[in-house]
């Protein structure tokens, strides 16, 4: 029999030729040591020259792509390409590891760059959107992740000479990136005039903000800043590919084959041409080489590492540098085929599609010759002699070489297709020649080659050939997987396979054969290896594959799957692998990264001396993984392992998934759902005790605490038992089954994990039983072992996944460190190193793993075993390298460090657990033994067999056998503790006795349960085939057990409690002694499961029993005789009822049918639902039926009430359901969907509840869990105010929660992305950009050379503007008029002590100065900013954080984003980019004020918890199905916080990095409803305050609603603040004003009693928004977005800010010669602003909408136009009404006044322009109107000489009427001579260059020139006001941009003296101010 294990030699890599220069730039350097680092295929290389040694980094999986050096050049960081790609941080030195960082980027990482501390590093990836990512690179932590661009990225580079800031390059662009927070906000560089827009490839950063980049063209562009300042022409002949700066200066490296050097300020100081270089292979280029092109620099002293396109490094010495020195080589691009070895000398042949042959010498390992060849070269062969190589073309061609001089020897083409494989006979006499034409050409050799033999027969290329060592044979492998044999030299086939029996072969490097079965898989038939040799001197077979692997096996391997060891080291496939002549090495060559790898071959004697050195670190490991050969060598597999191992514990439903489905049910039941739902129950069940312990598939999970008590789990319970008292307490936290347990060194936290999709572990607390920490987002399915490390600071877990994946967490942060697939097998045990805790084991299915921590990732390395056994538990001894593990057969393996040491037979069977004392060890395990042991195994020093003999007399039960199976062991309080797998937990005494603790079933369902009539008693019976007897008083013990000959379903008492019936799994019965459980009767009848069966009442004189076969047999119970059968069901029977009398059965069967059957004869009786109702049922366990209807969840298909059990007093139903919830109804339960109370404990499905006799406790089975539950029962009436454990029902109330104008508003507003806004007016036709201007007369070309006409006119009359015209240079934000209270809130707060407030509108927060009313900005945010808060802590004064709207949440520049900034300074402290797509609509700082809260707009409404100065996500949770609107910490903490919304209230904890979170619970107070709640405020003993829809205030203790406020407002509460220095409480709410009351109250600390303020705005009703209150005043924010200060004592009113309350504001006129201004707007109010004072003048209510507004010439008359149609003319010095007319039924869009005061123009959205003539009196009459308009009006402007009009108009047309005969003027010529009065049209040549390229959805909506004459400023849906020359007449004209506005500006006015310009906001009804900067003279 072959030896079927892994060979035990091994191969070492000790050369790698070649270097990777194609497709990657910058990735060689020199290190620290001065050795050189670079890559090729899929490994590091560090290359010492001085010692011609190289190092290899083997720790990627794929080929490496970018490298970086860290700035003190030990540490290199390397990123490969993959489907999950990963970064490499590694040790140049010691080639391992320091850090893996994973898990963000695809497809591959592109660049790498470390900052100047090198303390970050930035990555690039390759996936669509170009990711960068900023790593903590030592903790494996994501720093900042944004999408980078939408093309390729080819350089990155931090700034470092600035911090934070980064630059990237590439197609085409090049950005400019600053880092704060966890946001990186590009900027993208400006070409401008200065350079061409292209492609950059590389860059370095300068001083000064300037930085160097190489460009496609061969430029050098240098930039200052984000602008382009100049190039330097023509640096190289082409493309730039590679940049290094060094203190030198830098060095640049083209594809023209130069290197150039610069100095600091980039002047070249010289030029290195490597074209000229001889060495190299130059001299063979011929005709179709590229030329040498560099793609890395470095440039390090005096010397300058060069590597090439071609695979080559050159290194130059600076003051030599014309001879440079060739330094490494490789063959260039294109697959790598050919290899053959010399016969009798270390050297290696290869040849490549580059067309050239090379010979390697492998002593030297150095390129000793190479010659070009016409063709590429796909095989090669030596002669026996070694004097010829003969090479196979791709053509179809050979050539053979001499070997001395490569001279020609040969040509021969006999064939069309490519020679894949040659070889020469061993006699030397003939050479075969393999080609894809399926045919082999047999030549003579001493002949010159002539042919004389052709092999036929192949139906496909061929792929191997191998001589027969006699030459007479010749043995092919085809691509089909065929294998032939020829005779030779002629090629006839071989067809008797007799004559080949005795056949030795020369060589073997087919794949096809009896002797190399074992090299394929056992199930595969791919041709995925290509290359076979065999070493048949040391009987070892080498392979290389498609996957990169070489492997080793042992040779001849008959069977597949044979055992290997595998190295890594080539990325992709391995084209060819042979062993040199005399076996010290094989050779391996890769075809797509064209690279030679020389391995060095370690014998097994050897490789026993070798096992000293460190095995190379791998992240695969090099001994193979096992594969699955028939595992002869593997013993018997123990039978309960086996069970275990196939345990899945996947689940149908999980609970994560319940939400989302109800809320599709809920869509299809929303009709039931508005009807009256029956209340939920008044009484509730509490968990009082748990008799089981899961033992059967879980190990060590089971402690003593630091109090001495015993902590272990069942179902979904961890248990915390004190054994003195025998009561337990419980940790209720999970919601599915428990699996695994750990308990902290000081025992006194425990840390669980449990199944779920996304499962979580949770750390607890023994005494308060409360979580400290819940870890979640990392394992899926589930969690199977945990351990702490001995500091108690980190915890490692591993999940069930396929993987079986490995996290290290710190779990106080919730944040994980590492992580790591663990292995494909399942891991039983994790430990930590208790000495390092960086250092791991994990044992389980045939391994044992040794891992370390490098960064975000773990290194594993297998354990070195002979046979791998099966590891079930392990721990670490005395020092840190000692650990020992316990197999499955019973063995103790000792191993150090990573080498199994020797074994100790401590078990018969498997050992379970293991526990290390202080001297020595216990162990305990399948027999049932627990043994004690000294420190090193050498002695067994006590063993305890565990039996019933020597239980002690106090025990809580009974052993159900001696010896059971021990699961968990652990020692303390002088006990040892020993869990069982029968469920069992026993303490053994040191000196010998042994008590019973707790205990439950057995593995297998637990179903049967009854309860007895009149005593606290309870029976079970289950399938682990035992009936058993429990005591259900406070002694909680199980009272007897019987053994049953199968397992049991059902159970039941006799009425008298004497007897008892049980239902067998085999369709029999029998009924026993309750007392003694001794046989009274038997039958067996059935052949299915019984399923239910019952006692009739009073007597018991019948039993009815059923079956799953569809029947009910009725017997009588004295006489013994079966005296019925009820027939006619068409399904298996679920539940079974007696009525009172014992005349009736009610039965329930699977299909959910309901019957009813008399007894006792059996016969089917139909009966109205109406009457059933009126049946008095003697008992009630059905679940069908009008009373019980509403039991059936919303979600009834996916899950199946199992159980239930009405109360004897009838009152209260109690069911179980398969996903393992307990509920209690009131009973009857009519109506669907009923309102309940839910208890989670049982993890699985609940198979059946029963009440006791007296109704005071509730006792429940669960099925899968085993356990047997039972619950105290609170009736109604004595309620001590307890916490509420339950939940509330599935379906909210659908009451609606209120209803309020505002709030509905609030609520359904989509808020507008500035960069998506489309255009706000209804225009068609073509923009003006895009409109085909037919050309003038005069650019006909009719003009006369010398004009005779008079000059042109001026386009604009310039008025009131001295002599010297100046143009404006820029504008810079001087006032704002506007806040935003009519949709946000809480957004107005003092700062410096009350000197300050501070608020915001549109993008920009405003700080207003109260004592100069001086404004200053915050003008960061890009979009609307929709919350603001202030920090509180004294720490951090003046830090603001605000919310804006954003896009999606994808982390790109126009996500929602927070920004947190200092109020004084304005600058960016850090910015929060944020998933909350769609925006930010509440944020709040904690106590500390180190954490952040923000609330989402996203459909989920998203709770996100910030570290916001770190920039750091610390958790994040779905909020609520709908609106949330506000969240705020508690003032006190840091991890308590409350959310309020639509029908919401929630309160918060956090725990680690997880939300818990818990609904208020309104069911204390009757009639209490969920309403809509707006607003939080906190007060002491943990009070909470929530405003609501209906003017209630809510006042909430924990989360449990303790009384009502009713009406503190007559409206909504929208507003409230918690001071923190004396705990009053402001409320500002919405409602009229009144004596008694108003919408601000300042209450006392409980809100029992306040103070009404009265705001005198002139409202009819006040809605206050915001209020806040400082010394003495308080502050309040209104809907009508007035700012107003009261004062606490006087209760004065003073108003700070006024703004419009609705938008948008149409119409904006400046006063003609004073600062002022007017504006109108959709509020219908008209209002005057003063500039240099700062505030509103007046104001007039014209009670409709108003749509524009316009000054006379003088200033003295004011005319407005109205949305119906309307205009009205005032008197500005008395504001009384002059004149109104109303002609237009539609919108009047712009008025205009003429220049001689004479006429006014209105024109309207009805087309028309109408005229009036002011001179005629007030009355107002039109005098004319123009005609042909061709669509509504924009903008009109009189000329100068008032007698023409120009109108533009909403099909992007310009039109120019006469005054006033409103007659058309068409002519060009005499339109371009009129002067105009004003400009402020969107429209016409002279303003074509206003409109941008991206206005295709969105429009420049206003304009206004300046007063010069010089400027033109324009306002655009996006928001921007723009400032360009006027006139601009060019398309795409340069402007500036000022940034501020939300989206849609309405208009924008110079003001007189072109001091100012003024702008209207649409979406933000704010007014902003800009002062202009003129140029200097």
């Amino acid at each position: 029999m072959a030896d079927r294990t892994a060979p035990n030699c091994h191969l070492r890599l000790e050369w790698v030729y070649g270097y990777r220069g194609h497709q990657c730039r910058n990735n060689l350097y020199y290190t620290a040591a001065k050795e050189i680092v670079y890559f090729v295929a899929g490994v590091g290389v560090v290359y010492n020259t001085r010692e011609h040694k190289q190092k290899f980094y083997l720790g990627h999986n794929d080929d490496i792509i970018s490298l970086a050096l860290h700035p003190e050049r030990v540490l290199v960081a390397t990123g490969q390409v993959g489907k999950e790609p990963y970064i490499c941080v590694w040790d140049s030195y010691t080639v391992q590891t320091v850090s893996i960082l994973k898990d963000v980027h695809t497809h591959g990482i592109a660049c790498l760059a470390f900052d100047l501390e090198g303390q970050c590093l930035v990555s690039v990836g390759l996936d669509s959107k170009n990711t960068i990512c900023v790593w903590d690179w030592r903790r494996g932590k994501v720093l900042a992740a944004a999408p980078g661009h939408t093309d390729r990225i080819f350089d990155i580079s931090w700034d470092l000479y600035q911090p934070s800031k980064l630059v990237s390059c590439g197609v085409k662009h090049i950005k400019f990136w600053s880092l704060c927070g966890n946001a990186l906000t590009p900027k993208r560089g400006v070409f401008g005039k200065t350079g061409d827009l292209q492609t950059i490839l590389c860059l370095a950063c300068a001083k000064d903000e300037v930085t160097y980049s190489g460009a496609l063209n061969g430029d050098i562009y240098v930039w200052k800043g984000i602008n382009l300042m100049r190039t330097v022409q023509g640096a190289h002949g082409s493309g730039i590919f590679s940049m290094n700066a060094c203190e030198e200066g830098f060095a640049t490296g083209g594809r023209d084959g130069c290197v150039r050097l610069w100095d600091l300020n980039f002047k070249p100081i010289t030029v290195i041409d490597l074209r000229e270089t001889d060495q190299g292979y130059k001299v063979a280029r011929g005709e179709n080489s590229r030329g040498l092109s560099v793609r890395s620099v470095c440039w390090r002293g005096d010397h300058i590492l060069v590597g090439t396109q071609d695979s080559e490094i050159f290194e130059v010495v600076v003051h030599d540098r014309n001879k440079p020195f060739l330094i490494m080589q490789g063959h260039c691009e294109g697959e790598l085929w050919a290899l053959a070895v010399h016969p009798t000398k270390p050297l290696a042949m290869t040849g490549s599609d580059d067309r050239s042959v090379r010979i390697w010498s492998l002593i030297d390992h150095a390129l000793i010759a190479r010659c070009n060849m016409e063709e590429p070269i796909r095989c090669a062969a030596v002669s026996t002699d070694g004097i010829h190589l003969a090479l196979g073309m791709k053509d179809g061609s050979f050539t053979v070489l001499r070997v001395r001089d490569m001279t020609e020897v040969v040509h021969i083409k006999d064939r069309k297709e490519a020679i894949h494989e040659l070889k020469y006979s061993p006699d030397g006499g003939h050479l075969a020649v393999g080609s894809n034409d399926n045919s082999v050409d047999i030549y003579g050799v001493v002949q010159r080659y002539k042919k004389v033999g052709e092999c036929i027969g192949s139906n496909s290329f061929i792929t191997h050939m191998d001589w027969s060592t006699d030459s007479k044979y010749l043995q092919t492998n085809n691509g089909s997987g065929r294998r032939l044999f020829y005779r030779m030299p002629s090629g006839k086939e071989v067809t008797n396979r007799e004559e080949l029996k005795l056949v030795q072969w020369a060589s073997w490097t087919c794949v096809l054969g009896p002797e190399v079965n074992g090299i394929w898989p056992k199930y595969s038939d791919i041709n995925d290896i290509n290359s076979v040799d065999a070493n048949f001197n040391n009987q070892v077979l080498v392979t290389a594959d498609d996957y990169g692997l070489v492997k080793l096996l042992r040779y001849p391997c008959i069977k597949k799957g044979a055992k290997f060891k595998k190295y890594l080291g080539h990325s992709a496939h391995i084209t060819n692998a042979r062993w040199s002549h005399d076996y010290q090495w094989v050779i391996t060559i890769g075809g797509a990264d064209h690279s030679v790898f020389q391995w060095k071959f370690v014998p097994e004697r050897k490789s026993k001396e070798a096992l000293h050195i460190a095995p190379q670190e791998t992240l695969a490991d090099s001994n193979s993984e096992e594969s699955d050969s028939d595992q002869s060598d593997v013993p018997e597999m123990d039978s309960e392992i086996e069970q275990e191992t196939q345990l899945t514990y996947r689940r149908q439903v999980y609970k994560e998934d319940l939400p989302q489905l109800k809320e599709q049910c809920k869509e299809k039941h929303r009709a039931t759902a508005m009807k009256k739902r029956e209340r939920a129950p008044g009484s509730r069940v509490k968990l009082h005790f748990i008799h089981g312990y899961r033992g059967y598939d879980c190990r060590s999970n089971l402690f003593y605490t630091q109090a001495g008590e015993i902590v272990y789990h069942v179902a979904a319970v961890g248990v915390v038992y004190n054994r003195q008292q025998n009561t337990q307490r419980f940790y209720m936290g999970h919601d599915d089954d428990i699996l695994c347990l750990a308990i902290h060194p000081l025992k006194d936290f425990v840390a669980t994990g449990q199944v779920g999709r996304d499962s979580a572990i949770h750390i607890w607390d023994t005494e308060m039983l409360k979580p400290m920490s819940v870890l979640k987002g990392f394992h899926q399915l589930g969690v199977c072992a945990l351990d702490f490390s001995a500091d108690g600071k980190r915890l490692a877990s591993v999940g069930l996944d396929d993987n079986h994946t490995i996290v290290l967490w710190d779990w106080r942060k919730g944040e994980k460190l590492s992580a790591m697939r663990g292995s494909k097998d399942k891991i039983f045990v994790v430990k930590i190193n208790p000495y390092l805790p960086d250092k791991l084991i994990t044992a389980g299915v045939k391994h044992m793993k040794f891992w370390h921590k490098a960064g975000g990732g773990l290194i594993g390395r297998k354990g070195n075993m002979g046979k791998t056994e099966t590891m079930m538990c392990a721990v670490y001894g005395w020092s840190e390298e000692m650990v020992f593990s316990g197999t499955c057969t019973g063995d103790i393996c000792i191993w150090r460090d990573m080498f199994l040491m020797k074994t100790v037979k401590a078990h018969d069977g498997p050992v379970f657990s293991m526990h290390a004392l202080e001297k020595g060890f216990v162990t305990g395990g399948k027999d049932g033994i627990v043994a004690l042991w000294d420190d090193t195994f050498e002695r067994c020093l006590k063993t305890y067999a565990i039996k019933r003999a020597v239980l002690a007399p106090g025990s809580k039960g009974l052993l159900l056998e001696d010896n059971p199976s021990i699961r968990a062991i652990s020692l303390g309080h002088g006990h040892i503790l020993v869990g069982t797998k029968n469920g069992e937990i026993l303490e053994v005494d040191k000196s010998g006795p042994i008590t019973l603790l707790v205990q439950g079933h057995m593995e297998g369902e637990v179903w049967g349960l009854a309860t007895h009539p009149h005593l606290p008693l309870c029976a079970t019976v289950s399938d682990d085939k035992t009936l058993r007897i429990w005591d259900l008083s406070p002694s909680h013990c199980m009272l007897a057990v019987r053994k049953l000959r199968k397992g049991g379903r059902c159970c039941c008492f006799s009425p008298d409690g004497k007897a008892l019936a049980v239902g067998l799994n085999d369709g029999s019965f029998l009924i026993v002694n309750a007392d003694t459980l001794e046989d009274l009767v038997s039958f067996h009848h059935r052949k299915d499961i019984i399923s239910d069966i019952r006692f009739s009442p009073g007597a018991g004189k019948y039993l009815a029993v059923a079956s799953g076969d569809t029947f009910v047999d009725i017997y009588n119970v004295m006489s013994s005789k079966r005296v019925g059968v009820c027939k006619g069901c068409l399904n298996y029977i679920t539940h079974l009822d007696w009525d009172k009398r014992g005349k009736l059965l009610q039965v329930n069967t699977g299909a959910k049918e309901q019957f009813f059957f008399e007894a006792p004869r059996g016969k089917k009786q139909t009966i109205p639902s109406t009457e059933v109702e009126k049946i008095d049922w003697s008992t009630w366990t059905c679940v069908l039926g009008t009373s019980v209807e509403g039991i059936w969840p919303v979600i009834s298909e996916v899950t199946e009430v199992t159980a239930a059990c009405l109360s004897n007093d009838r009152k209260v139903l109690a069911t179980g359901d398969d996903l393992g919830y307990v509920k209690l109804f009131r009973y009857p339960v009519k109506g669907k969907y009923a309102k309940f109370k839910r208890y989670v404990a049982h993890s699985a499905h609940v198979t059946n509840v029963r009440w006791t006799h007296d109704d005071s406790l509730l006792v429940t089975v669960g099925g899968g869990d085993t356990c047997l539950m039972i619950w105290a029962h609170e009736p109604e009436g004595h309620r001590e105010f307890k916490q509420c454990d339950s939940e509330e029902s599935d379906i909210e109330s659908e009451d609606d929660g209120g209803y309020d104008s505002d709030v509905t508003r609030e609520n359904e507003i989509t808020y507008t992305i500035k960069a998506l806004s489309s255009n706000m007016r209804p225009m068609i036709g073509v923009k003006p950009h895009l409109q085909l201007k037919e050309p003038s007369v005069d650019e006909r070309g009719s003009r006369p050379p010398v004009s005779r006409a008079l000059p042109q006119p001026e386009k604009l009359q310039t008025n009131n503007v001295g002599k010297k015209k100046r143009p404006i240079e820029d504008l810079v934000l001087d006032l704002v008029f506007g806040y935003r209270g009519n949709d946000c809130r809480n957004n107005v707060h003092y700062l410096n002590e009350g000197a300050d407030i501070i608020y915001h509108t549109a993008s920009i927060g405003i700080v207003l100065n109260l004592t100069t009313s001086c404004q200053s900005f915050y003008v960061e945010h890009s979009d609307d900013i929709l919350c603001l808060t202030i920090n509180q802590h004294p720490k951090f004064p003046n830090v603001v954080a605000t919310g804006q709207v954003g896009d999606t949440g994808d982390m790109s520049a126009t996500s929602p984003s927070i920004h947190v900034w200092d109020a004084m300074t304005k600058q960016t402290l850090s910015v929060l980019r944020c998933f909350h797509s769609g925006g930010v609509c509440s944020v709040s700082f904690s106590a500390t004020g180190k954490l952040l809260l923000s609330t989402g707009l996203d459909p989920e409404h998203t709770v996100t918890i910030w570290k916001w100065q770190e920039g750091a996500k610390v958790a994040s949770r779905i909020g609520h199905t709908q609106r949330i609107f506000v969240a705020e910490f508690r003032p006190d903490s840091d991890t308590h916080f409350v959310s309020v919304g639509i029908k919401h209230v929630r309160f918060w904890t956090l725990a680690g990095r997880a939300l818990l979170s818990k609904k208020g619970v309104l069911s204390t107070i009757e009639d209490a409803r969920m309403q809509t709640m707006l607003s939080v405020a906190f007060g002491a003993n943990n009070l909470t305050f929530t405003g609501t829809i209906s003017g209630d205030v809510c006042v909430w203790k924990e989360h449990i609603l303790v009384r009502i406020v009713a009406k503190a407002h007559t409206g909504p509460v929208f507003t409230m603040y918690t001071t923190l220095r004396d705990g009053l409480i402001v409320t500002g709410g919405k409602e009229r004003p009144s004596k008694e009351g108003g919408a601000l109250k300042l209450w006392d600390q409980e809100l029992k009693r306040c103070r009404a303020f009265r705001l005198e705005t002139g409202q009819i009703i006040d809605c206050v928004r915001s209020v806040c209150r400082g010394k003495g005043k308080i502050l309040v924010g209104t809907r009508n977005a007035e700012i107003i200060e009261v004062g606490e004592k006087n209760a004065a009113c003073n108003i700070l800010v006024n703004g419009h309350m609705d938008g948008p504001i149409w119409g904006l006129a400046t006063h003609p010669s004073r600062d002022v201004f007017l504006s109108a707007a959709e509020d219908g109010t008209v209002r005057l602003w003063d500039i240099p004072e700062k505030k509103m003048l007046n104001k007039v209510n014209l009670g409709h909408p108003a749509h524009t507004i316009s000054y006379s010439p003088e200033g003295d008359m004011v005319a407005i136009g109205m949305k119906n149609g309307e205009f009205i003319i005032l008197l500005v010095a008395s504001l009384k009404i002059w004149g109104k007319k109303r002609d237009r039924r539609s919108p009047i869009q712009d008025i205009r006044f003429s220049p001689n005061s004479r006429y006014l123009a209105v024109g309207s959205n009805e087309s028309s322009v109408d005229f009036y003539d002011l001179t005629l009196g007030p009355q107002l009459n039109r005098i004319n109107c123009c005609r042909d308009i061709p669509s509504f009006v924009m903008q009109m402007d009189f000329s100068a000489d008032s007698n023409s009009v120009q109108i533009s108009t909403g099909t992007y047309k310009r039109l120019v009427y006469e005054v006033p005969s409103g007659k058309p003027v068409t002519e060009q010529s005499l339109i371009d001579r009129i002067t105009w009065a004003s400009w402020t049209s969107v429209l016409g040549d002279e303003v074509v260059g206003i409109w941008s390229r991206n206005t295709d959805k969105a429009d420049v909506t206003c304009a206004c020139v300046s007063h010069s004459g010089l400027n033109v400023a324009t306002g655009d849906d996006f928001g921007m006001v723009k400032l360009f020359d006027f006139p601009c007449p060019e398309k795409f004209a340069k402007h500036k941009r000022f940034l501020g506005h939300s989206a849609h500006l309405t208009n924008v006015r110079f003001t007189s003296g072109d001091r100012f310009v003024v702008s209207a906001g649409g979406d933000d009804r704010s007014l902003f101010v800009w002062r202009c900067v003129h140029a200097p003279h």
